[in-house]
């Protein structure tokens, strides 16, 4: 099991519009194949800033998400929206409590 993390920055102006759609296809993605937790957070000290946190079975799994009509649907509804370019970490977990 693996962690991915996204950053993603918004132009203001689509925030709300970005937040609908996430409420839309969250579950979706929580239950796709192979994803167990999904994740959205925003920075705290800047509010055009969001990640996303989802851990994945396998890297297959993310991948097959990644080649999903799913997933060309979700980004392309988001993508446009971004004020520069996303920013995405595949990372494992070393410790934990």
């Amino acid at each position: 099991m693996f962690t991915r993390i996204v950053k993603m920055e918004f132009q203001e102006k689509c925030i709300p519009v970005f937040l609908t759609n996430f409420e839309e296809v969250k579950l979706k993605i929580r239950n796709f194949p192979g994803c167990s937790h999904l994740e959205l957070y925003c920075d705290k000290n800047d509010k055009t800033i969001y990640f996303t946190y989802s851990r994945w079975n396998t890297t297959n799994d993310l991948e097959n998400y990644r080649k999903s009509d799913l997933f060309r649907k979700v980004w392309a509804t988001t993508k446009p929206m971004f004020r520069s370019k996303a920013q995405a970490w595949s990372v494992d977990v070393l410790s934990s409590n």
